[in-house]
């Protein structure tokens, strides 16, 4: 028996954060990240909102790019203090994945965040409070997923923390949140949501249900992520849109090995934090070749291309065709190629990757890959995406 879960409510369209003002409660915490939301007055037409619903409104200020586990369990003494019966999280992926983690142990003060680290693990939420997810980014698409990444910075590890009881009771999809996006922003976003649709698709856990919606995302993200990047907020909305179906699709098919190296090369180099939607970008076409020296994964990349009207006289040309087409777009959207150009250093990568490769290998993403890997496998894909060099294993 297979599941398909996603939040009871999807409010989409400009203007739909609005949709605040129909819940029913006394106390609401609104959890944000650095202050994006508060510039752009998003913020305060969200507690406008709640206020007016005649709930008592509090916030939970600064979560910070790639949360950490101290903030997560600050915002969860927060709620404790303040007994919300709605949590409501709005702007990108970081505030949101923090907010899932703080709801478990705000209604759990006894669980350990090693006992969620374990996939599909944790305790039955929604004892105190259902949760509101507003994204501001169009790529983690966390408002509809039962997903969040936690890092914890003292391992230099990000932890993806997995379970259907933390997909979002309602998901608020406006467009106008995400016309605030700066480029770079974007095209890390956007690459995160293709590689969430990519993934999705050939994954071992691939449905009927998450097929179609993997492929229109993917569809709709090389159709308008370079215009959006350039500034075209008429390609917001439908970028808004896709990276959402993305998420459907991912949260119930699960990912693969593009994921487990970003979650555990995102901070583990000195040289400073590689942005996930960035580490996908770089990976994906690695990943892509690696997995397509298996028979049904390459089929599968190769029904990918078919639906995008590329050119290939058998399954292996197509799917090179996609890879470069992922490649251009790297290019484009100023993605530099490899772990070299983005910047780390050689002997810090050398002296590091064995052990990322090991932690990669273990990350809760690898299980769902189509093509099993070790860690020496891995240890030698990770070198390929540093120097730049052909996979050919």
């Amino acid at each position: 028996m297979a599941r398909f879960t996603i939040p009871r409510d999807l409010y989409y369209g400009k203007g739909s954060l609005e949709t605040l003002k129909t819940l029913q409660g006394e106390r609401a915490i609104v959890v944000v990240g650095g202050g994006s939301m508060k510039r752009f007055g998003f913020l305060d037409q969200a507690v406008g909102y709640l206020k007016e619903a005649g709930m008592e409104v509090r916030l939970f200020e600064n979560v910070e790019p790639d949360p950490s586990v101290e903030t997560v369990m600050r915002g969860a003494q927060a709620m404790r203090e303040f007994e919300p019966d709605w949590i409501v999280s709005m702007g990108g992926g970081s505030p949101i994945d923090a907010a899932k983690a703080m709801w478990a142990f705000y209604e759990y003060p006894e669980t350990t965040f090693e006992q969620l680290i374990t996939p599909f693990n944790f305790p039955t939420l929604r004892q105190k409070a259902k949760f509101v997810a507003i994204p501001s980014t169009s790529g983690t698409a966390t408002e509809v997923t039962a997903f969040s990444v936690i890092t914890d910075y003292q391992k230099g590890i990000k932890y993806p923390l997995a379970d259907f009881n933390i997909t979002p009771d309602i998901a608020i999809v406006d467009p106008a949140l995400a016309e605030t996006m700066p480029p770079k922003l974007t095209a890390h976003t956007g690459m995160d949501a293709l590689t969430h649709a990519i993934e999705a698709y050939v994954s071992t856990m691939h449905s009927p249900f998450t097929d179609p919606l993997a492929l229109r995302a993917i569809q709709m993200v090389f159709e308008y992520l370079p215009a959006s990047f350039a500034g075209d907020m008429s390609a917001r909305e439908p970028m808004h849109y896709a990276q959402c179906l993305a998420g459907m699709a991912f949260s119930n098919a699960l990912l693969g090995i593009v994921h487990s190296m970003a979650h555990k090369t995102g901070a583990a180099f000195s040289t400073g934090h590689i942005p996930h939607g960035c580490a996908n970008a770089i990976y994906l076409p690695y990943v892509i070749r690696y997995n397509a020296k298996d028979d049904a994964a390459r089929a599968r990349y190769a029904e990918i291309a078919r639906f995008l009207g590329m050119q290939g006289a058998s399954d292996e040309e197509l799917t090179e065709a996609l890879c470069k087409q992922i490649e251009a777009y790297d290019a484009k959207l100023d993605i530099p190629a490899t772990l070299k150009a983005f910047g780390v250093e050689e002997k810090e990568f050398e002296e590091k990757v064995d052990a990322i490769a090991a932690l990669a290998v273990g990350d809760a993403c690898t299980g769902s890959n189509p093509r099993a890997i070790t860690p020496a496998e891995m240890a030698r894909l990770l070198r390929c995406t540093y120097y730049g060099t052909k996979v050919d294993f």
